[in-house]
C-alpha cells in the first residue's frame, strides 16, 4: 500500500471515530452554527445617531435583537447598495426591537464619511485587522466577507446569511426577524 493511500485510509478512519474537531470551517474562518451564543466583539466605530459613543460591543445591544452584518469596503457598489438597504429599514428595524450594524476593515474616518454621505443612522464598526470577521467566519484578508448574522437578546444565533446579495437583503432579514420574535419566547 503507497504511503498516500495509507494516509488517506487513517484519515477516514480518524474521521468515522468522531476524533476531528467538532467546529466547521469555511472560506472565511470557523463556521458559527444558530443556536449557539455568538463570540463577543469591542470595537471602535461611529454612528451618526450617537455622534458621542465611539466604542461598541455585544453588551451594548443587551436585550434586543442584533442584525450584525459585515461587508467588504465603504463606498462600493454591492456594500452602498446594502447599507441603504438596511438605511430604508431602519424605522422597522428599530419598531421591532432589533438594531443593524455593519462591519469591514475600513477606519472609523472612512466610516463616518460613508454614514455621512449616505444618511445612516446605525453603528458602523472597524476591524482592521479582521480579529472579529475571523471569529464569525467572514474573513478573508484583507476584507470582511459579505455576510450577516441575525442575534437574539440573549446572544445567540438564531439566523446566518452567507454570500449575500445585497439588494433586497435587508428585507429578508427584516422578514424573518418578524417570523423568529412571533414563533419564539424570548
Amino acid at each position: 500500500m503507497e504511503r498516500r493511500e495509507l494516509l488517506i485510509r487513517a484519515g477516514l478512519l480518524v474521521a468515522s471515530l468522531g476524533l476531528l474537531p467538532q467546529q466547521a470551517q469555511s472560506l472565511g474562518g470557523l463556521v458559527l452554527k444558530d443556536g449557539e451564543a455568538v463570540p463577543n466583539f469591542d470595537l471602535p466605530g461611529t454612528s451618526t445617531s450617537e455622534p458621542n459613543r465611539d466604542q461598541w460591543s455585544l453588551d451594548s445591544f443587551a436585550k434586543r435583537w442584533l442584525i450584525l452584518y459585515f461587508y467588504p469596503r465603504d463606498f462600493t457598489g454591492g456594500c452602498t447598495l446594502e447599507a441603504r438597504g438596511f438605511q430604508s429599514l431602519h424605522n422597522e428595524f428599530l419598531k421591532n426591537n432589533s438594531e443593524v450594524v455593519g462591519i469591514s476593515a475600513d477606519s472609523v474616518n472612512d466610516h463616518e464619511s460613508f454614514c455621512t454621505s449616505e444618511g445612516l443612522d446605525f453603528p458602523l464598526l472597524s476591524d482592521p485587522d479582521g480579529t472579529i470577521s475571523k471569529a464569525y467566519g467572514s474573513w478573508m484578508a484583507p476584507y470582511s466577507l459579505r455576510h450577516t448574522y441575525l442575534i437574539d437578546p440573549e446572544g445567540v444565533l438564531r439566523q446566518r446569511w452567507t454570500a449575500v446579495r445585497p439588494q433586497g437583503h435587508a428585507q429578508e432579514v427584516l422578514d424573518r426577524l418578524i417570523n423568529l420574535q412571533n414563533n419564539t419566547s424570548i
